[in-house]
């Protein structure tokens, strides 16, 4: 469903891992749009029905596209450029906060 617009130009590739998976991204993207080139699916579901969530604004206002990255849960992909090797899962429902003793 998604595509780059222009494949001829092309920074040095890079690896992350989305739900035990390799994908492979272009230095520079942000997560979300790895992501959905790679179609992905649902980046994570709703804290009270479930219902399955994907990006929808790519600029950091609408927070459907909330992920956990690398153990740390509730990160924007749509705000983060990806690293090499970086370990991305979906986000179930609503993420543990830890409380300051």
């Amino acid at each position: 469903m998604f595509r780059r617009i222009d494949d001829a130009v092309r920074p040095a590739g890079i690896t992350i891992w989305f739900e035990g998976q390799s994908i492979h991204a272009q230095a520079g993207d942000s997560l979300a749009a790895a992501l959905l080139v790679h179609d992905a699916g649902a980046f994570r579901t709703t804290p009270v029905s479930g219902a399955p969530r994907a990006p929808y604004c790519l600029m950091g206002v609408c927070f459907d596209c909330l992920v956990e990255v690398d153990g740390v849960p509730n990160r924007q992909a749509c705000m983060i450029e990806v690293r090499d090797g970086m370990q991305v899962r979906r986000q179930h429902g609503p993420a543990e906060v830890a409380a300051d003793g």
